[in-house]
Formats: structure tokens, sequence, C-alpha cells
């Protein structure tokens, strides 16, 4: 799998995930197989304030490349001083790719009109992406749901705004926001994104098994799996 200049020996990658992915856990995961790996998510304003916590979160040794930097937050603005502040790291301190979160549901997340939020309003979703692939030295990202809630989902939408605001790929949990981590991920929707734009498209949601791997590649036709 490839993604911008980004090359990945296999489709399988490891999730972001908040207090749980940190430096020795990547490095766990890139020894047992995964082609790359992200960060936990990481405030964009503490980054453009220079909070030490923030900036830990952001480092990483050599061996966990390809990473990807997360990065969370609502203001276009502060969302590309965050991006280039991470692109005027030196090249072994850069990552490789920067990711946005716009899947998160935690209450506190979506109350700052962050993560999950953005997916009710995509032309502030579409600016942030755009400004940071802007200003950005390497491949931009976007982690999303299928939407909101059902009744407001719109998943081939959603992709086609994200690759047309410049995004290299996107990783999509086949669930909304609504339905949190309950019930079973919706695959079709990822299906659908899939069809929809011309960039990787990476499925997440429900992968507990090499097997399930395997299935949503067959079954979505997507380009990648992150497992979680």
């Amino acid at each position: 799998m490839q993604i911008g200049p980004v090359h990945f020996a296999s489709p399988f990658l490891l999730a972001p995930l908040a207090g749980v992915s940190d430096s020795p856990f990547r490095r766990l995961a890139r020894e047992q197989g995964a082609a790359g790996v992200v960060t936990e998510m990481v405030s964009a304003d503490g980054l453009v304030r220079g909070q030490r916590p923030t900036l830990a979160l952001c480092r990483f040794t050599p061996e966990e490349r390809p990473i990807g930097v997360q990065i969370f937050g609502s203001d276009p603005g502060v969302m590309a001083d965050a991006t280039r502040r991470l692109c005027e790291l030196s090249a072994p301190e850069r990552p490789d790719w920067i990711d946005v979160n716009a899947g998160c549901p935690v209450r506190k997340v979506v109350n700052r009109r962050a993560g999950a939020a953005l997916l009710t309003d995509v032309p502030r979703l579409a600016a942030i992406v755009s400004g940071m692939v802007a200003i950005s030295r390497v491949p931009v990202t976007v982690k999303m749901r299928l939407g909101w809630d059902d009744g407001s989902s719109d998943v081939a939408g959603l992709a086609r705004a994200m690759e047309d605001a410049g995004a290299a790929a996107l990783a999509i949990h086949a669930r909304t926001r609504a339905g949190d981590f309950g019930g079973e991920a919706r695959w079709e929707g990822i299906a659908e994104a899939r069809r929809a734009v011309h960039i990787p498209v990476i499925g997440n949601g429900d992968v507990r098994a090499p097997e399930d791997a395997t299935r949503m590649m067959e079954a979505t036709g997507c380009d990648g799996v992150m497992v979680g």
C-alpha cells in the first residue's frame, strides 16, 4: 500500500488509540507485523502552544517508521499551524504523515467541535484539511466515521469532500458517532467510500482476528485495514 510517497510493506496498520498507542506499544505492534502505526491523538492547540506533554506524544523511535501523528482540533488556522510545527521538526523527528481526527466520539472532544463533531460541519472539516495540505511537507490523511448518525450519514459524500480538499488517504471506522463502539460495524459504508474516491481507503471496525481483516478487504475492496 502507498500513501503519497509513504510505502507500507503490507496493508495492515495500527490504529491511533488514546491512552494506549504510546511508543512502547507501537514498537510492539511493528515487531508483530503492523506495517505502519499512528500516535495517540494530539491536541493541535497544545502543539501550537508548545506544551511539553503534548510534544512528548509526538516523539517516536526510528523503529516505529512509517508513523503518522494524529492531531485533533476545530480551528482551521490552529490545525494548519500545528501542521507547520510538525513539518518544521528535523527529519529524524518529523512524522511520515499527519492524520486528522474526525472520528473521536468522546464528549469532551465533541463539545469542542472536534473529532466526530466535524462530520456535522463538512465545510469546516474541508477547510481544515485543505489548510493543512497547503502547508504540509508530508501527506495529510483523515480518520473519520460514516457520519454523525444514521439520519445524516453520507459517507460517499464525505469521502469525496475529503479527496477534493487534498487528503491523501482516508481511514473509515464503519460506525456513526451515535453508534459509538456498539453493535456491528457496517462495512458496506467502507465499500461506498471506496467506490466514491480514487485515494486509498483504509477500513476500521470489528477486526478481531486475521480472518476478519481478510474478509473486510474482500467485502469492501478497501486498500488497507486499521486495527485498534
